[in-house]
């Protein structure tokens, strides 16, 4: 009976590489008749591209000088052209439409993606703490100098009267001082 499986496995093996090889052969005809149509593509485009070059070369050989360039006269100046609408057939369209929506929701999604990356949340954590930070130092300097400045307006008020204190030791030294009633020695 294992003679049989044998048999059959080489049959099967031998069926298979058969039908490789008449595919090779296929798919070897099909290129060599692609390469054998480039070719002559080829050929026949270099015969177009001589037969230019010689209309090219010819007038001005005949000539035996350069061309005398040439005026342009504008005629339309701010007008542009009507363009004639190009009519889209429904699957071009909603292929386009498709690619499209599919490269919006693929961009999107990668931008969610990397928002919401550990490495990415905790450089917005700290960039969000030194900011506070820088903050809190920038309004501490500014009430700093702006109490500077106000005491700075309080001094230039005073009289110059040869007092060097601050308004409330003036007034302060004024309810400390006997007045004249204390004085007279007559009971507070």
């Amino acid at each position: 009976m294992q003679d049989w499986i044998a048999v059959v496995v080489a049959a099967g093996l031998a069926l298979i590489a058969l039908g490789l090889g008449v595919a090779l052969l296929r798919a070897r005809s099909r290129t060599a008749r692609a390469v054998a149509q480039s070719r002559a593509e080829t050929a026949a485009l270099r015969v177009q591209v001589e037969e230019l070059e010689r209309r090219i070369t010819r007038p001005a050989a005949a000539t035996g000088s350069t061309p005398e360039p040439q005026e342009y006269v504008i005629t339309h100046l701010g007008e542009q052209e009507p363009v004639e609408p190009v009519r889209i057939e429904r699957a071009l369209f909603a292929d386009l439409v498709l690619r499209e929506t599919v490269v919006k929701a693929a961009s999107l999604a990668h931008g969610v993606r990397r928002a919401l990356d550990p490495e990415t949340r905790n450089r917005i954590r700290f960039e969000m703490r030194r900011e506070v930070k820088r903050a809190r130092k920038q309004r501490k300097a500014d009430t700093r100098e702006a109490r500077r400045d106000w005491q700075a307006r309080q001094r230039a008020q005073l009289p110059d009267e040869g007092s060097a204190g601050t308004p409330h030791d003036v007034a302060r030294s004024r309810r400390s001082a006997p007045s004249a009633h204390d004085a007279a020695g007559t009971p507070a």
